[in-house]
């Protein structure tokens, strides 16, 4: 069993874990989840011993074997089979004792070392470390390159691979899915749910950690809390914890005000002067319970495009590839406001390289390429967090590109990235990556796209900034086209998905949830998951074609729509305002009577306004289901 028992931990001078306590037994899967920096990754290190608490115990089972994922970059020439067959150390060693037996001649030391290789399945550890790479996304014969041969995100999935190789009773992962496309991450979770071992694991991607955690440690304010359940049970439970805790807070603020009042009104007054001393006292002892802060540290929002034509993008039997190979052909897209689509696609598909076409970062190599006069793409892709300026700040880079904007604007608009105060002067090169990605979102919401391209943003973002991006893009007015391994970000925010595969780009059939089957199925038998050539046929061409016109005949309706709820949203506001600002004790005394029968007058109007309004949005929102067949 894993224990902490009253463990403080410190790192440089920030306290990180206040007296944390926590008991897990062997075999459970532990999502650990916090704010960025709030000591996740310091209890890793405490797990593995590059740290040690300042006060309390940490314990667990003698002999256990702890897995965990090296920081550094892997290097070298020796092959990605033999690199990963690395990782099971103790594999290893018998082989080097085996080879240093047959050198010997020891026949009766050969024959003991090959029985318990045999014992250890170890003459099928080349077959399992060539699943793990597969399952990551290396192509048949990849296995034989060079470690050094490979792109830094792969050597990272080299890395993974070597850890999940390795025999273990404790496993530590830290934001495994980083550097991972969707169809690996769907890969390891299937094969993490089966890992007999203790697993921690840290993650930001919530549909992830369903799929794998049986308890959640939420770190917070040098406090450590374990949840029963997955992700989603952990983030109902908090939110109920944290409401009740709001209301205790509320209720104690105005005992609080009340005993005030008291000591103000008679500490003065002989008669009532001990009650107010003793008042002063039970302030004094009362332990104030903290506001909830709920609310997450990124605000922003797509401001409404200069302009939305229509159609904004559109493809016509365009192919596209490299050094004059064709890698997509015949494909036939018309993408307009409102648009919402996310790609699909096994690794190596094509899905970066369709982006890069609608981007323009690449030029067809037959077919047509035709975007509107005025569009505007807003285009985030990994390499462009290496692009940003080293030597500058977060405020110089939006300068750059909005000099007209005075600098506290600029500054505000930073703060809702998470760039606040000093942080929006900070040079850029000591940032994380989370922060570089954050910059960069930044500014392509500042430059106000009509049509969004995303390749993986989510990469190195926390739940918090994920959830902040996730509410923005589903208020963008222009058309989004996503590649994401975060399946909650695609769903809550694409309504069509495509599918790269086989050099095609088609609709997919299913939904999301449908996906890891079609691979299994692609996997087991290719060729009963090859597309289906009538899904490019013309009069599928055509029924697209069909339903882009439809979406511009309700183009005006969901605009109306819109311009409703944000109105309810304003008076919704004001209303919570005034049922606040009428609790308030004063306000019903006598010489305040003026002040009450104004605010309620307010609310009765404000309320009549509401009613009114839910009704138009009743009646708009029926309309629209009409004219869209829903």
């Amino acid at each position: 069993m894993l224990q902490l028992e009253n463990l403080s931990l410190r790192r440089g001078g920030r306290l990180l874990l206040e007296d944390a306590n926590l008991m897990l037994p062997p075999g459970r899967k532990l999502g650990v989840v916090g704010a960025n920096g709030c000591g996740k990754s310091s209890l890793f290190a405490l797990l593995l011993g590059e740290l040690h608490s300042d006060r309390g115990e940490m314990r667990m089972p003698a002999g256990w074997r702890i897995a965990h994922v090296a920081q550094q970059t892997p290097r070298g020439n020796q092959s990605a089979l033999d690199f990963v067959l690395a990782g099971d150390e103790e594999l290893t060693q018998l082989e080097a004792q085996l080879a240093a037996a047959e050198r010997a001649g020891d026949g009766v030391r050969q024959a003991d070392l090959h029985g318990r290789i045999e014992a250890l399945d170890g003459y099928g550890a080349p077959s399992r470390a060539a699943r793990l790479l597969h399952g990551l996304g290396f192509a048949p014969g990849d296995e034989q390159r060079a470690v050094d041969s490979y792109s830094g995100g792969w050597r990272m999935r080299l890395a993974l691979a070597r850890t999940l190789m390795a025999r273990s009773d404790l496993l530590l992962l830290d934001e495994p899915t980083n550097h991972l496309d969707l169809d690996a991450v769907i890969w390891l979770e299937g094969w993490l749910r089966t890992y007999p071992g203790t697993l921690l694991l840290i993650s930001h991607d919530r549909d992830f950690l369903d799929a794998i955690a049986d308890q959640i440690l939420h770190i917070e304010h040098g406090r450590v809390q374990l949840y029963p359940g997955d992700y989603s049970a952990f983030e109902r439970q908090r939110a109920e914890r944290l409401a009740e805790q709001q209301a205790a807070f509320v209720r104690q603020q105005r005992e609080v005000a009340q005993i005030h009042r008291f000591v103000e009104r008679f500490r003065a007054k002989a008669t009532k002067a001990r009650q107010a001393q003793s008042r002063i006292k039970a302030l004094e002892r009362m332990e104030l319970i903290a506001p909830a802060h709920v609310d997450s540290p990124f605000a922003f929002s797509f401001p409404e495009p200069e302009s939305l034509p229509y159609p904004l993008l559109t493809l016509d039997e365009a192919v596209v590839g490299y050094d004059g190979a064709p890698i997509l052909t015949g494909i036939d897209l018309a993408l307009v406001p409102g648009d919402r689509i996310g790609l699909l696609g096994p690794n190596g598909a094509g899905k970066s390289t369709l982006i890069k076409l609608l981007a323009d970062q690449i030029a067809p190599l037959h077919g047509r390429r035709a975007p509107a006069q005025t569009l505007r793409i807003g285009y985030f892709a990994q390499h462009q967090v290496d692009q940003l300026c080293a030597d500058e700040s977060p405020l110089d880079h939006l300068q750059r590109l909005d000099p007209e904007a005075t600098e506290q604007a600029l500054r505000d608009y930073l703060g809702g990235f998470g760039f606040a105060g000093e942080r929006a002067l900070t040079e850029v090169a000591p940032l994380s990556g989370g922060e570089k990605a954050r910059l960069v979102l930044a500014l392509l919401v500042r430059q106000r796209p009509n049509l969004l391209l995303l390749d993986e943003p989510t990469n190195h973002l926390d739940l918090e900034m994920r959830h902040a991006l996730a509410r923005a893009l589903q208020d963008y007015d222009g058309a989004l086209v996503l590649v994401s391994h975060d399946r909650h970000l695609l769903r809550i925010t694409t309504d069509r998905l495509l599918l790269v595969d086989r050099g095609r780009v088609v609709e997919f059939a299913g939904d999301l949830d449908d996906y890891p089957a079609w691979l299994a199925a692609r996997d087991n038998d290719p060729r009963a998951a090859a597309a289906d050539p009538e899904r490019t046929s013309p009069s599928r061409k055509a029924l697209r074609r069909q339903e882009a016109m439809a979406r511009q005949r309700t183009q005006p309706l969901r605009n109306r729509l819109k311009t409703v709820e944000t109105e309810l949203a304003t008076l919704t506001e004001r209303r919570q305002a005034l049922e606040e600002a009428l609790t308030v004790p004063e306000l019903y005394q006598a010489d305040a009577k003026a002040r009450l029968l104004a605010l309620m007058t307010e609310k009765r109007d404000l309320d009549a306004e509401l009613d009114r309004l839910e009704g138009i949005w009743l009646e708009v929102s029926e309309e629209l289901e009409r004219s869209t067949g829903g």
